[in-house]
């Protein structure tokens, strides 16, 4: 099964060798959403581009409450495999999968059910309500895919395994790009064919995890055959996922609503900002997958009492996303204009206009973005996921307040929404290290407690 225990080994290669193939599988994931908006972008037109730039909003937000499921359900079973507790590992995985299937049934369900009021709640312009409907009303069907991948993705990943999710994800996104070009340039389904190339990937790489998982995990094959929910574990799970679902679904909720607020400005700043977000997206999302990698090694080490190796860690991964964040950084100011150009035709100069400046407000800041997933991970293998809770509040809080504020006055407008992310961002890192640096010694006294308890 290709585990890895984080317990070991000399600290920084150990975290780096088990993030190195999450960064790529994350990159590899930016790359088919890059490669479907450039295709859609090019072939159908900014008004589609527009559509499929909220409805990535939506989907985002949505299924936010399975991602923090799945990554609360990894930290438990970290824990248990650095210290060893098969039993109680099996039990975690049935009342996560339980807890998934339940989410993503109810969110399939209430999301096709409920599209027409969402697109109203969203502001979608009058002229491309018809398309983001077809669009949702297709990619709401990839939910429960998600939920799969993401579920045997993290315990894949909480045993140290980080190169199968990055195989099953490098095989979703060839075919994506393949059925994008099919069904788009070649065969023109316009936005459906988006949305079909999509969900087709996205069931290839959930299935196809999954039967992996069952094929060469015994304590998988086992859990399944008695699957045993008792009530304690769905609690230890709950008590896990909980404020981390909720702390996702903050952080999608305030993005969501800040796309609201964008849509309000028409569809040229709708797809500058659905271009933005893209590039924006490839650029840090790898310091978003180091910071999860390094909640998985906070964690087994926790459960495996290394307190000593959990301060390394700390000190090591602030020097390293903050490392990154500067060269990306200095590279995203160099060729914004460029980089816009690969989704937007040279023609449309106020949507071109419109997306450098939205990278060259946003693009400086980004160890304002790294720091925090990496304080997001650090509070969560902890067993601290309130606090998160608190900083997402804060940085999210903070950028749609701002961004109502200051897009209200008509000397900033619209700019006044890019300068509320890294503001949102440098609040929420402060109180973050201020709070760990001040009670350090608590909590990972606490933290110990708690495991041999």
């Amino acid at each position: 099964m290709g585990r890895k225990d984080l317990t070991i080994g000399p600290v920084f290669s150990t975290m780096c060798l088990f993030a190195l193939p999450m960064i790529l599988g994350n990159l590899l994931q930016q790359g088919y959403n890059i490669v479907d908006t450039w295709v859609v972008g090019h072939c159908i037109g900014s008004d589609a581009l527009a559509a499929v730039g909220s409805a990535f909003a939506l989907m985002t937000f949505l299924t936010s409450i399975l991602l923090g499921l799945c990554m609360g359900s990894g930290v438990v079973f970290s824990i248990c495999f650095g210290g060893q507790e098969e039993e109680r590992l099996e039990r975690g995985i049935c009342s996560a999968f339980l807890l998934a299937c339940v989410i993503a049934a109810v969110l399939t369900g209430g999301s096709l059910l409920c599209v027409d009021g969402i697109i109203q709640w969203m502001n979608i312009p009058e002229e491309i309500v018809d398309i983001t409907r077809a669009y949702l009303l297709l990619v709401f069907w990839g939910i429960p895919a998600i939920a799969l991948y993401n579920f045997f993705g993290a315990y894949l990943k909480a045993l140290g395994n980080s190169i199968v999710p990055l195989v099953f994800l490098g095989v979703a996104t060839v075919v994506n790009i393949v059925l994008d070009i099919v069904l788009v340039a070649i065969y023109p389904l316009g936005t459906a064919g988006a949305a079909i190339a999509t969900v087709i990937a996205q069931y290839i790489s959930g299935l196809g995890i999954g039967i992996y998982t069952f094929a060469k995990d015994d304590k998988v094959r086992r859990a399944f055959r008695r699957f045993k929910v008792k009530k304690s574990s769905l609690g230890e799970i709950a008590s896990y996922s909980l404020l981390t679902c909720m702390q996702q679904s903050v952080m999608n909720l305030g993005i969501l609503m800040v796309q609201g607020l964008v849509n309000s400005f028409g569809t040229a700043v709708m797809a500058a900002f659905a271009a933005g977000v893209k590039i924006d997206a490839f650029a840090y999302m790898p310091v978003q997958e180091y910071g999860n990698a390094f909640s998985t090694f906070i964690a087994q080490n926790m459960g495996a009492k290394r307190t000593d190796r959990v301060r390394q860690g700390v000190r090591y991964g602030v020097l390293t996303s903050a490392g990154y964040c500067v060269l990306i950084s200095l590279i995203l100011w160099f060729l914004a204009k460029p980089l816009i150009f690969i989704f937007i035709e040279q023609e449309e100069t106020v949507i071109v206009t419109e997306g450098i400046r939205y990278l060259h407000t946003v693009g400086p800041f980004y160890c304002g973005i790294g720091c925090l997933f990496l304080l997001y991970g650090l509070y969560r293998a902890l067993g601290k996921p309130a606090i998160s809770v608190i900083l997402t509040v804060i940085s999210l809080g903070t950028r749609v307040t701002l961004s109502y504020i200051l897009s209200a006055m008509p000397e900033i407008g619209v700019a006044g929404i890019w300068w509320s992310i890294p503001i949102g961002w440098g609040l929420a890192d402060l109180v973050g290290f201020l709070c760990y640096f001040k009670n350090k010694s608590f909590f990972l006294a606490e933290r110990g407690e708690r495991i041999e308890s």
